[in-house]
């Protein structure tokens, strides 16, 4: 389903648009029943995109990349997700992980890790724990200086690209007394002594994505791979999620629209009563609710990248906004899809059931929705006390 209005898209975009369209229809709906059923890393399919060039998309130009602009890639990933959220997974989920570097990391540490990631060298993103998802102030992986280098200690939970990526950038606690001022990050490199992988995730949705669990025991990192400094990593991690929270929304988006396309297509052919189930009117009206929730949280995961692009620094209140919209929709119009395909909607035979799971995870993941609207609330009574309304 083409949008109402184009967006003002470049050409590049428009092609980008295209290609992953292409690989979409051609490479990822023939297995991802497989991919889905299996859980089953999609490593041939990580190699499309690699000799794509879509993982330079995100990178900036001067390490190798395409620009490094936020509208780009989410326009990729938007595409990518019509057809399987789990295998674009893959490719979002480097772009989680490299941003640490892209946003924070001093200019040695980009020429050494983003020409390799613009290549398609895998990356991952080290935050969550056990007992610290949405309260990340809670880390307990720690991080202590020993000479030239840090030995980190501790287990990090639910980490996408987990034991397939080979560049990590791991948030630890090089102070606990200081609470989210003693956190710090770091760039960990697959096969680094001390650093191992545990318990791989056995997940309801985006199973072709690898969850794992990182085990670090007595890893030492070299003081050169400290991103921006001790006590820095809050920082870090919000900036890197303020920035990362418009392609989850694409990839919501790309589920809600791949569901939608397939209703519409399925109610024209499907007959009851001697016609097609189009004709009912119920079916209309509920379909065309489901268009006006992926046009309009469209309008806002592009609005969103704009802004971004165009240098905003406030980007927290509208990155949140977009996450939590983009991702409600994704939910409530797979479930609705499922309600067009009736019986056959809640079997496998039909993907909706399958991107219906999908999009749940994209309700919680990187930051709850209760979470995004805490952040939206508290940015506007600010915004109010400053009298900015």
């Amino acid at each position: 389903m083409e949008s109402l209005a184009d967006f003002g898209l470049t050409e590049m975009q428009l092609e980008i648009k295209s290609l992953c369209r292409r690989i979409g229809e051609e490479k990822i709906v023939p297995v991802r029943e497989h991919h889905d059923e299996t859980g089953e890393f999609p490593h041939d399919i990580v190699k499309v995109f690699a000799e794509a060039g879509l993982f330079g998309i995100f990178i900036p130009e001067a390490y190798g990349g395409m620009g490094g602009s936020t509208k780009d890639f989410v326009i990729a990933v938007e595409e990518l997700c019509k057809y399987d959220a789990g295998i674009a997974l893959a490719l979002f989920g480097t772009g989680l992980g490299t941003l640490p570097i892209i946003l924070c990391a001093n200019e040695e540490q980009k020429k050494k890790y983003l020409p390799r990631i613009a290549e398609g060298t895998l990356a991952a993103f080290g935050l969550t724990e056990a007992n610290a998802g949405s309260d990340a102030a809670a880390i307990q992986t720690t991080a202590r200086k020993d000479g030239d280098y840090y030995v980190l200690n501790g287990t990090k939970q639910w980490i996408t690209n987990g034991g397939e990526a080979d560049i990590y950038t791991i948030c630890a606690m090089t102070d606990k007394s200081k609470g989210p001022r003693g956190a710090s990050f770091f760039i960990v490199e697959k096969g680094a002594e001390g650093f191992s992988f545990g318990k791989k995730e056995n997940k309801m949705g985006i199973r072709a994505s690898a969850t794992r669990e990182l085990v670090f025991q007595d890893c030492r990192v070299h003081k050169d791979n400290l991103i921006m400094g001790e006590g820095r990593g809050f920082i870090v991690a919000m900036k890197t999620l303020d920035a990362s929270r418009p392609s989850v929304a694409a990839q919501a988006l790309g589920i809600a629209t791949g569901a939608l396309e397939i209703a519409i297509k399925y109610s024209r052919t499907r007959q009851q009563f001697g016609q097609p189930i189009s004709a009912n009117q119920g079916l209309l009206f509920l379909m065309a609710d489901m268009a006006m929730k992926v046009e309009s949280a469209r309008a806002l995961v592009y609005r969103c990248a704009d802004y971004m692009d165009g240098g905003a620094k406030d980007v927290s209140k509208l990155s949140a906004m977009a996450k939590c919209y983009a991702s409600d929709v994704a939910m409530s119009v797979t479930t609705d899809a499922v309600q067009v395909l009736g019986g056959y909607g809640y079997m496998k035979e039909y993907p909706v059931e399958k991107m219906m799971r999908d999009a749940k995870i994209t309700q919680i993941y990187e930051g709850t929705n209760q979470i995004q609207r805490d952040v939206i609330g508290k940015a506007l009574i600010k915004e109010a006390a400053q009298g900015l309304f």
